[in-house]
C-alpha cells in the first residue's frame, strides 16, 4: 500500500491550535539602582559581616540568613538573565502545560522574563525555529530531538516536559473495549507520524509481540503523516483503521467513539518513557545560562502549582488547548502522563539506545547535547529559598535518581 493517502474528509472540530537580599524578583528595564540604594546595600552588608565575625544572633548561624529581617538568603544565586525577551515554541498538546501555567500564573514575570508562546505543527518546524533564532526554547518530542541530534543539529536538552501520554486508537468496529493491545492491529492500516515517540513505541511493542510491519493479514501496515493532527484526521478516511495519539487526542478520540488500543503508561516495556523535552540550541544555552536557569525556575514553580491546584491548572491549559475541561483533567490527572521539568537524562539515554537498535538513527555521543546543570542550579536556588517544600524536595530526589 502506498504511504501517501489522500484524506477525503478533514476534522474541523479540533482547534488545538522578601528581605533586602531577595533573588530573582520581577525586574523591569526601567528600574535603576540609585546611589542611596547602593549605599544602603553596602551598609547592610557591613552590618551582616560585623555580626557574623564577632556578634551573636540568627545572622551568625551556620545557615545563610537575611539580616534585614526577611527570609533566608538563597545559597545558590543564578544571576541576572542575559536576555529577558524569550520566545518558546510548543505543539497542540496538554503535554506542554508547564509553559502555559508559568505564563498564566506570572512565574515568568517573577523571574524577570517576558515570554512569547507560539504554537507549531511539528518537531521539524520547532527545530527550524531554534536554528533560525526565531525561538529561544521549544518543547520537542524526545525521539525527534534524538534523531535531529544524531544528524548533526546542534541542539541540546536542558529540561523535561512530559513522561508517557501517548498511545493508539482504533475504530470501534475492530474493538469492543479499550486496551486490547497491539494484536488487534494485525491486518490494519495504522496512521502514524514518522520520527515520533508514538511510532517508536509502537515498533517496540510490535517487535516484542513478534508482529511484523507490512501489508499481510498478520502484519501491521504503518502509513506515515507529517503531523499528529494529520494522522488523527486520517481516521475519517475509510482506508485508515487506527491512528497514533498524544494528549489530548486520546480523550477526544474516546468521546468520538473510538477505542484505545493501548496507553503507553500501562505498557511494561514503555514505563517512564520520556516524551517531550525542553530543547534549545547548544550555543544559546552556553551563552545565556542565567536566562535559561530563570526559565527553569519558572517551570519548576509551575510544576508545583500543577500539583497543588488542579482546577487552576486545567483553566490555564484551556487557554492554549481549547478542548473540554473534562478532557484536560483526564489527560493531565488521569494517570496517563506526568508533566515534570526534570531532564530525566537516564530515561532519555535509554530511549536513544532503543531507537538506535530499531534503526531509527545512527548512534552518537549524546553527552555534549544534554545539559542538566541548568536545571540543577535552578532547583538548588529554589530549594535554598524554600527548603521545606515537599514538591521541590520530591523533584530533587527524582533528579538525583535519574540525572
Amino acid at each position: 500500500m502506498n504511504n501517501e493517502i489522500k484524506i477525503v474528509s478533514v476534522l474541523a472540530s479540533l482547534s488545538l491550535l522578601t528581605g533586602c537580599g531577595a533573588l530573582n524578583s520581577s525586574r523591569s528595564s526601567s528600574e535603576k539602582t540609585t546611589k542611596a540604594d547602593t549605599q544602603a546595600a553596602s551598609s547592610d552588608e557591613a552590618t551582616t559581616k560585623d555580626c557574623c565575625e564577632g556578634g551573636t544572633g540568627d545572622c551568625c548561624s551556620s545557615e545563610p540568613v537575611d539580616c534585614c529581617g526577611g527570609d533566608k538568603v538563597p545559597a545558590a544565586a543564578i544571576g541576572e538573565p542575559e536576555k529577558s525577551s524569550i520566545s518558546i515554541g510548543y505543539l497542540n498538546s496538554t503535554a506542554h502545560l508547564l509553559a502555559f501555567v508559568a505564563e498564566e500564573e506570572g512565574f515568568f514575570e517573577e523571574e524577570g522574563l517576558d515570554v512569547t508562546l507560539t504554537q507549531f505543527s511539528s518537531a521539524s518546524e520547532l527545530v527550524n525555529g531554534l536554528e533560525a533564532s526565531k525561538l529561544d526554547a521549544a518543547f520537542i518530542g524526545s525521539v525527534p530531538t534524538l534523531t535531529f541530534q544524531s544528524q548533526g543539529h546542534d541542539i541540546s536538552v536542558f529540561g523535561g516536559a512530559m513522561t508517557n501520554g501517548h498511545g493508539y486508537v482504533i475504530k470501534s468496529e475492530y474493538a469492543d473495549e479499550d486496551e486490547l493491545g497491539v494484536e488487534i492491529l494485525k491486518g490494519r492500516n495504522v496512521a502514524s507520524v514518522k520520527n515520533s515517540v508514538q511510532d517508536a513505541e509502537l515498533q517496540i511493542l510490535l517487535k516484542n509481540a513478534n508482529i511484523k510491519i507490512g501489508e499481510g493479514d498478520d502484519e501491521v501496515n504503518i502509513v506515515y503523516f507529517d503531523s499528529q493532527k494529520d494522522a488523527y484526521a486520517a481516521l475519517m478516511n475509510k482506508s485508515i483503521d487506527a491512528a497514533s495519539v498524544y494528549s489530548p487526542y486520546a480523550s477526544l478520540a474516546k468521546s468520538q467513539g473510538y477505542k484505545v488500543v493501548y496507553y503507553c503508561a500501562h505498557e511494561k516495556a514503555l514505563e517512564n518513557q520520556p516524551c517531550c523535552r525542553q530543547v534549545a540550541t547548544t550555543s544559546a544555552l552556553n551563552d545565556n545560562p542565567n536566562t535559561y536557569a530563570a526559565l527553569e525556575r519558572a517551570f519548576i514553580k509551575a510544576y508545583r502549582f500543577t500539583q497543588n491546584d488542579h482546577e487552576g491548572t486545567v483553566k490555564d491549559v484551556k487557554k492554549y488547548i481549547d478542548i473540554d475541561e473534562d478532557f484536560i483533567e483526564t489527560e493531565v490527572y488521569g494517570g496517563y502522563s506526568v508533566s515534570s521539568p526534570d531532564p530525566d537524562k537516564k530515561g532519555t539515554v535509554t530511549l536513544k539506545d532503543t531507537i538506535v537498535e530499531l534503526g531509527y538513527t545512527e548512534d552518537y555521543d549524546i553527552e555534549p547535547h544534554y545539559n542538566t546543570d541548568i536545571y540543577k542550579k535552578a532547583l538548588e536556588s529554589i530549594l535554598a529559598e524554600e527548603p521545606s517544600d515537599t514538591v521541590y524536595k520530591s523533584l530533587k530526589e527524582h533528579f538525583d535518581d535519574y540525572e
